[in-house]
């Protein structure tokens, strides 16, 4: 019985250190905060100050955006007009989809079959920023991210994303030097990414959307080529969430969007609001499922040992033999007690 105890506990053992190993750079997210790169206020000249001119330029002077066509929504109009006129030293690019797989196709076809195969348009979207950021360099901005002030300052960094709650990087707003090494290590580990998880929300954030990134940046932090902030320097840095969008002196102002949300998503949010209800839960299913484990491989051990003439005769006698022995060291130690 105790050897068949081990048995199990070593196979269960052995269960839980693969998962905990299938996710474990998931798991470290959760304790990831990025202020080890964060791009603090004091490095950040306040709006028109004249030390800004003072900053080098790494970027590129670009903006890049995605949409289905050149016909933005009403509702983004404004969050686009606002980069725009604030920029108008920069080269504007909106990539429709129509553009985007041009550019897959003429410079990227190892990746266009993935392209073309993406289940949902948003992942599409996802991909073309990396890419566009990989090449050209310059700065992606969601069109639901209108502009506060001049984005000149995040221009003196190889690399950028922002933070996001409640763990890891978003890739709404990012921006990179022509080919840096952390996007070219994105785009290259798209197609090992490209998995259909069932609910298109999971299937999204983790093929191409911001989960995906954060995987991505995690690993990326542990490599030897997170370092360097001058030219050709491969540190990524984080824009934190007062710099975003908190303040009126941060760079962005953020607008309606998640457009491609569906009921899938909100199940999720619903389970990230009530995470403890989820957690006790899961903690109750996996005590089931072990009990009804051990129960279900001590009846198979009996049927194995019962096995030929007299066997149910004999477990009985060794289940009869082994609870007289114990009672009989229950008694010699309430004894040695008394």
């Amino acid at each position: 019985m105790r050897r068949g105890l081990a048995i199990f506990l070593t196979v269960n053992l052995l269960i839980i250190a693969f998962l905990v190993r299938s996710v474990f750079t998931l798991l470290t997210l959760l304790i990831e905060d990025g202020s080890a790169d964060a791009i603090h206020s004091p490095e950040i000249p306040a709006p028109n100050s004249p030390s800004i001119d003072n900053m080098p330029q790494l970027i590129p002077k670009i903006i890049h955006q995605t949409y289905v066509n050149d016909s933005v929504p009403e509702h983004w109009r404004e969050a686009q007009r606002s980069c725009i006129d604030l920029h108008e030293d920069y080269e504007y690019k909106l990539w429709t989809d129509a553009k985007s797989r041009e550019l897959i196709a003429t410079e990227y076809p190892w990746f266009l079959n993935t392209f073309d195969n993406y289940t949902q348009p948003i992942q599409r979207a996802d991909a073309i920023r990396y890419f566009v950021l990989a090449h050209f360099g310059g700065i992606y901005l969601d069109l639901d991210d209108g502009c506060n002030r001049r984005l000149d300052p995040l221009l003196s960094y190889p690399a950028w994303v922002r933070r996001t709650a409640p763990t890891g990087i978003s890739n709404d707003a990012m921006g990179a030097i022509p080919a840096h090494p952390f996007f070219l290590l994105v785009i290259e580990s798209l197609k090992s990414y490209d998995k259909n998880w069932r609910l298109p929300y999971i299937t999204v954030m983790y093929s191409t959307g911001p989960l995906f990134l954060s995987v991505i940046w995690k690993k990326y932090m542990t490599s030897t080529k997170n370092i360097g902030d001058g030219p050709g320097g491969g540190r990524v840095r984080i824009l934190m969430q007062d710099e975003y969008n908190r303040h009126p002196w941060s760079f962005f102002s953020h607008h309606q969007g998640s457009s491609w949300h569906g009921k899938d998503a909100r199940l999720i949010f619903w389970m990230g609001n009530h995470w403890v209800l989820i957690t006790v839960a899961g903690f109750m299913i996996a005590g089931v499922i072990g009990a009804g484990m051990w129960w279900t491989y001590t009846r198979v051990l009996l049927m194995t040992q019962g096995k030929g003439p007299g066997g149910t005769r004999k477990i009985w006698l060794q289940a009869r033999l082994w609870a007289t022995q114990s009672q009989k060291e229950y008694e010699l130690l309430q004894r040695h007690e008394v």
